[in-house]
């Protein structure tokens, strides 16, 4: 396993795309924090343009490497090699790939303009969201054969979680409006990574109160050690979930 994670975090690291996505980060994260000298806010409004790059890169490399190296796959199946092995070191040189052009990226402007609890905690919930939306990606490119329908789909699922889930949860809170929804909104919240991430941040630089009722909401929940703890459970249950699909159809698909 060590040997093809290795492989693949070589590959990838070496990839102009990727060399790309980490150059522009870093152009980002320095612009916005060298003109913010509210070192806080420059953290907020960084976490937008995370929460909008870093999924979209994620998923959509991850899917065309995934189709890309189809030729490779089929040769390491080939071999002695349990395909749970295979699939694991593939998910796991993608994710670190992607997720260590993402540190460098972001943390070195952080580390120097911005080395704060809302710095670090967007460092990690960045890194978070990379490994998520790379297991997405693997259960997209394990679903569908056809690249072109298989990158399609990949872009349809990061406008679901960027766009569309948003205006969705608004039309639900306009609808049930009347009623007491609060623990639904919590839990419809858990329904998209890109929300959690959003909220933990917001909180973390004490920006809820600016979010009015449903502020208050989250605070009460997220503001909470036990609250805390699920969510972490949720997210960590993200990167698995999607993985462990993919690896069972992974398992019996016949390349």
């Amino acid at each position: 396993m060590l040997k093809i994670i290795k492989y693949v975090i070589s590959d990838i690291l070496r990839s102009r795309t990727i060399i790309a996505y980490m150059v522009l980060l870093l152009a980002l994260a320095f612009s916005v924090l060298g003109m913010e000298s509210n070192a806080e806010k420059g953290i907020v409004s960084l976490l937008n343009i995370v929460l909008f790059v870093v999924p979209l890169v994620s998923i959509i490399f991850a899917t065309v490497y995934l189709y890309n190296s189809a030729e490779f796959i089929e040769l390491l199946v080939s071999q002695p090699l349990k395909r749970t092995k295979i699939w694991g070191s593939i998910f796991l040189g993608l994710s670190g790939a992607i997720t260590l052009a993402f540190l460098i990226g972001v943390g070195i402007p952080i580390i120097i303009f911005a080395w704060i609890p809302s710095g670090i905690l967007l460092l990690v919930c960045g890194a978070g969201l990379s490994a998520i939306f790379v297991s997405i990606a693997l259960w997209t490119a394990v679903q569908i054969r056809d690249k072109a329908k298989g990158i399609g789909l990949a872009i349809l699922l990061w406008l679901y979680f960027a766009l569309l889930f948003d205006a969705l949860v608004l039309f639900l809170m306009f609808q049930f409006s009347d009623y007491p929804i609060e623990n639904g909104m919590v839990a419809l919240t858990m329904l998209n990574p890109i929300d959690i991430t959003r909220i933990i941040i917001l909180l973390e630089v004490d920006l809820s109160a600016m979010m009015g009722y449903t502020g208050a909401i989250f605070q009460n929940f997220f503001g909470t050690g036990g609250g805390m703890i699920l969510t972490a459970i949720i997210l960590l249950l993200w990167i698995t979930l999607p993985f462990l699909f993919s690896t069972l159809n992974f398992k019996k698909k016949d390349l």
